[in-house]
């Protein structure tokens, strides 16, 4: 059995193809560029052993990485420059993030790290360390 039929979808991963999700609803998001955000999701995937917590990643155009955060650690830090932030309190732009179901077609985006029962949100500590 593959770890994508082990867990249960979180409320906010479709069942099927992808749907738009509101950030500081159901997570915020960390936005990293092609390369560079490959980079940091690999190191950390490294770093915590292959239970990174959601990462989607545009598989076209610049290939935008997103960590998904708990809903309000997006604004409790500083990201450094090149890092875009979505979702928090006192955000005045509402954005809408694509999130791919765990199996069938979801191109334009993938998973390239899915959520897990111990890892349902990527853990923002680790995220800056894998910055750095």
């Amino acid at each position: 059995m593959t770890m994508t039929n082990a867990i249960d979808p979180l409320e906010w991963v479709p069942a099927s193809g992808h749907q738009l999700r509101l950030t500081g609803v159901h997570f915020d998001a960390v936005r990293i560029e092609g390369v560079r955000g490959e980079q940091v999701a690999a190191r950390l995937i490294e770093a915590t052993d292959g239970d990174a917590g959601p990462i989607v990643c545009e598989v076209l155009g610049f290939r935008w990485m997103y960590f998904l955060l708990a809903p309000g650690d997006v604004c409790a830090h500083s990201w450094p420059l090149g890092v875009q932030r979505f979702g928090g309190s006192g955000s005045r732009t509402v954005t809408y993030i694509g999130i791919p179901a765990l199996d069938g077609n979801t191109w334009p985006l993938r998973w390239y790290s899915e959520p897990t029962p111990t890892s349902p949100y990527v853990d923002h500590q680790a995220l800056l360390a894998a910055l750095d």
